[in-house]
């Protein structure tokens, strides 16, 4: 697949996450969506979704942009786990 391809797969899943926690309370819906990326999205999928938000990326959901501060970070691909 191509890196433009997963790039559009990656916003497709956030933003349907997002579509289907909108309807609750801005708090809320930032929450679920962190927490439903957190436990279900692998560290790849969160480090590429990180450099789609980190560089603008206007295709994702301000709902998803909300969430990132929520998102666990993983560390750069490659680094050393101690």
């Amino acid at each position: 697949m191509s890196h433009d391809k997963i790039e559009a797969k990656l916003i497709y899943m956030a933003n349907q996450i997002a579509g289907f926690f909108k309807t609750q309370p801005a708090d809320e819906a930032v929450a679920g969506v962190a927490m439903h990326i957190n436990k279900f999205w692998e560290p790849r999928m969160r480090r590429q979704l990180f450099a789609l938000i980190d560089g603008g990326e206007p295709g994702l959901s301000p709902l998803v942009l909300d969430a990132a501060p929520l998102i666990r970070r993983p560390e750069p691909a490659g680094a050393s786990q101690p």
